[in-house]
């Protein structure tokens, strides 16, 4: 564990009375023995005056981008934090200084293997943005034919990031496990896991290449969408630490006053946000799970049917087509209070065990959605439905599914934009009938057909080798059938020794007894007759093979 960091950790931690996050009373007393002389400290005004939530936001931000990304990671699992906490870590932003304008340039040169004034027509020293891990820089391509060049944005990773993440994962999963073995409610919490699942995000962010790779496909699944709008990944330009985009002119998505200032349709920009959520999560399997608000914007053109622009393709998520079964028909049986249905799918789904008993799941799912359904259907979360439901999966041991945290993270971002936008969403009325439509596709016979001619090739392939596949399955039973049957009569055996064995033992142990008691008269005449047939019983037992 990297000492010198540690003690940093220490120190804020200290600073911000971290430990006040947990109620003393949860806390093992060998860990209040611990900070007990650490209280005696002063400790600033201000500092007491702040909520846990804020307490541990400033933290992360004391300790770095990478504890700040880490927090953004944090605030997307209301199924672990409480929504006050919850609420303050949404606050973090993702700003830091940038580095020199030479070491950019420099790296940009290494990558590409050319000069920046050869590469680009122009090329601004100043960036646009800095974040934790890369920075953005504004550019021109050179034209053809005497016409001005694309406008593009560069983006790079900044020197030395990647040895700074690993560093600070590496603490991250000693802080993890320590939390998990030591405090009483640790295991609940998942530390690890979290710590994991911000690996999978934070390295996905360090490969460029796969980030372009993302924006394409994007790009290629929405080709002529009026619904959503991807920059153009120029190729000749992108290596795994340098990518050039097209750059976009755009509205920030959290520009009310501008949105509306253009008259833009807020109802309908609201809902094919959602459209857009479900198109890319069930007909495309692909879907871009860090729709956070600086990351998307909605252009400028035709504000009455306002299309969505999205950035920053390094997280994207897809589920098996099981997955996409099973939870569209999860949220149907939800909306159609059908718990039954829903407990019964989590089985088949293999997301909670077989042996789990369906009674009592179904109870559970009932106790938790009937409350919310009481409501008006557009003043339901959605996403806080998802998330409720998981929820009480994982008190039935559901085993957390990296597939499903990207999903409702995803969901969290989509839904809570769209009530920013248009606060009357009914999120349900968009989404009810898209899965409807979806469900009755799935079976429809031009989908089987398509699957047909997709996988028809490899069939034909195989198919001649089927007879000598069922030939040699059978081969192969035959050969075993015997084995089988000796491990069978050894199991039995086995089982009826044991019984025997079981049997001496008890009936040793009562002849012990009968012993004991004929050596004291005095308590052999107060043992009722019954007592006797049990002596009976015990040399039974003993001579029994």
């Amino acid at each position: 564990m990297p000492i010198a960091r540690s003690i940093t950790i220490a120190r804020v931690f200290l600073r911000y009375r971290l430990n006040e996050l947990v109620p003393a009373e949860q806390q093992p007393l060998w860990l209040r023995a611990l900070w007990a002389p650490a209280t005696l400290l002063p400790q600033s005004r201000k500092t007491r005056e702040m909520s846990r939530g804020e307490r541990l936001r400033r933290a992360l931000e004391d300790l770095g981008p990478i504890y700040v990304k880490f927090g953004q990671l944090l605030s997307t699992r209301p199924d672990l934090l409480p929504p006050d906490i919850v609420l303050e870590l949404n606050k973090l932003q993702d700003n830091v200084p940038p580095y020199p304008a030479e070491q950019c340039i420099a790296r940009i040169e290494a990558a590409l293997g050319a000069g920046v004034d050869e590469l680009f027509a122009e090329f601004a020293r100043e960036p646009l943005a800095s974040a934790s891990v890369a920075q953005v820089h504004a550019a021109r391509l050179h034209g053809k034919n005497g016409q001005p060049g694309q406008s593009v944005v560069v983006k790079v990773l900044r020197p030395g990031i990647d040895r700074v993440i690993q560093d600070d994962l590496r603490l991250l999963g000693h802080i993890a496990r320590w939390i998990e073995r030591f405090l009483p409610d640790g295991k609940r919490l998942r530390p690890a896991e979290v710590v994991e699942d911000y690996r999978h995000t934070i390295e996905g962010e360090l490969d460029l290449v796969r980030e372009a790779a993302n924006a394409s496909q994007l790009k290629r699944n929405f080709s002529h969408s009026p619904l959503l709008y991807i920059p153009e990944v120029y190729w000749d330009y992108t290596r795994e630490n340098v990518m050039v985009l097209e750059r976009i002119d755009g509205i920030p998505v959290t520009d009310i006053a501008q949105l509306k200032a253009q008259n833009t349709d807020m109802e309908l920009l609201a809902e094919r946000g959602v459209e857009i959520f479900f198109k890319q999560v069930f007909e495309h399997n692909f879907f871009h799970a860090d729709m956070h608000p600086g990351n998307i914007f909605v252009s400028r053109q035709q504000p009455q049917r306002p299309q969505y622009i999205a950035i920053d393709t390094a997280i994207v998520g897809s589920l098996t087509r099981e997955d996409q079964y099973y939870l569209a028909r999860n949220l149907l049986a939800m909306f159609r209070r059908d718990y039954r249905m829903v407990a019964e799918l989590h089985v088949q789904s293999g997301w909670v065990r077989a042996d789990t008993p369906i009674n009592a799941f179904e109870a559970s799912i009932r106790a938790v959605c009937e409350p919310i359904f009481e409501k008006p259907l557009g003043e339901i979360s959605f996403a806080r439905v998802l998330i409720s439901l998981f929820q009480t999966a994982r008190r039935f041991d559901m085993e957390v599914q990296p597939q499903l945290v990207l999903l409702q993270k995803t969901l969290l971002n989509i839904e809570g934009l769209g009530r920013q936008l248009y606060p009357q969403l009914d999120l349900w009325k968009t989404a009810h009938p898209f899965l409807e439509r979806w469900m009755r596709d799935r079976v429809h016979p031009r989908t089987i057909m398509g699957e047909i001619k997709r996988y028809g090739p490899e069939w034909l392939e195989k198919f001649p080798q089927l007879p000598q596949m069922a030939f040699s399955a059978l081969e192969q039973g035959r050969e075993l059938a015997p084995q089988l049957h000796r491990l069978g009569d050894q199991l039995a055996g086995s089982q009826r020794r044991g019984r025997a064995q079981y049997a001496r033992r008890i009936a040793g142990a009562l002849l012990a007894a009968g012993a004991a008691l004929v050596a004291s008269p005095d308590l052999l005449a107060q043992i009722p007759a019954a007592s006797w047939a049990l002596g009976a019983v015990a040399l039974a037992l003993l001579l029994w093979p």
